[in-house]
């Protein structure tokens, strides 16, 4: 499909001028590709309904970055960030879903949690120590203990693992996968690491590809978020909760 591509493109070049380039001309750009996504999915009645359904579910990647550096944050404490950012990606991803006619099971939403998925969580530790290795991020908490690390954990637990698992390997891998087949997850954790510019090391955007190609082929093949959405929170709290004071 190739008005996928060219939107991927699209969002690329505006994530290149956010990350290196104007921030708000970024944003600008970034604005600019949502009202395109959604004009052409309510107008696009000519292009099979699996390719208007890709297009209107691409929506979520720019809002993702629009909201991350739109927000007002400057006087809000850091640990009330992510649900300010993330409650409405997360409602934007069921109001997608709903348009979509999508129920639960067909973007994976169950959490039960089987052993398989029990085990997939825990890759979340080596994904965690992979990124520090290379990041070496400040850590978000001033020390480790228990008082400073729960709410933190559990805002990466709810929030940012969840949210991102239930945009990318929940609607749009849905859509992507209906478009392209097992191309769907290549396309998909693409978009996913090319978000992941802004700490401005390829080497991380790289392993974050990676890991993404092995959530979406887990979310494929047990058909639930549960398990990458563990990894994905576990990674975080380790990346920037706990590894800044072990190393």
């Amino acid at each position: 499909m190739r008005i996928a591509i060219i939107y991927m493109i699209a969002i690329v070049g505006a994530e290149t001028v956010t990350v290196v380039g104007d921030p708000i001309l970024g944003v600008s750009f970034h604005v600019a590709i949502l009202v395109a996504l959604l004009l052409h999915s309510a107008l696009a009645d000519r292009i099979p309904s699996s390719h208007r359904k890709l297009v209107l579910s691409l929506a979520l990647v720019p809002l993702v970055r629009i909201l991350s550096l739109t927000m007002p944050l400057v006087d809000i404490p850091e640990i009330l960030w992510f649900p300010l950012i993330y409650t409405p990606l997360i409602a934007a991803a069921f109001m997608t879903m709903r348009t979509l006619g999508y129920g639960m099971g067909d973007i994976c939403l169950s959490l039960r949690l089987r052993p398989v998925q029990l085990a997939v969580a825990l890759t979340g530790f080596g994904f965690g120590v992979a990124e520090y290795l290379i990041l070496r991020p400040e850590p978000a908490v001033y020390q480790l203990s228990l008082q400073e690390v729960w709410l933190p954990a559990l805002m990466y637990f709810a929030f940012v693992g969840f949210g991102e698992e239930l945009i990318f390997r929940g609607v749009l891998q849905r859509t992507a996968g209906d478009a392209f087949g097992v191309w769907g997850i290549v396309f998909t954790s693409f978009l996913f690491a090319i978000l992941y510019m802004g700490y401005l090391s390829w080497i991380d955007v790289v392993l974050v590809f990676a890991i993404a190609l092995f959530f979406g082929w887990v979310v494929k093949r047990t058909g639930s978020l549960a398990g990458v959405t563990l990894s994905h929170g576990i990674s975080n709290i380790m990346l920037y909760l706990i590894l800044p004071f072990l190393f």
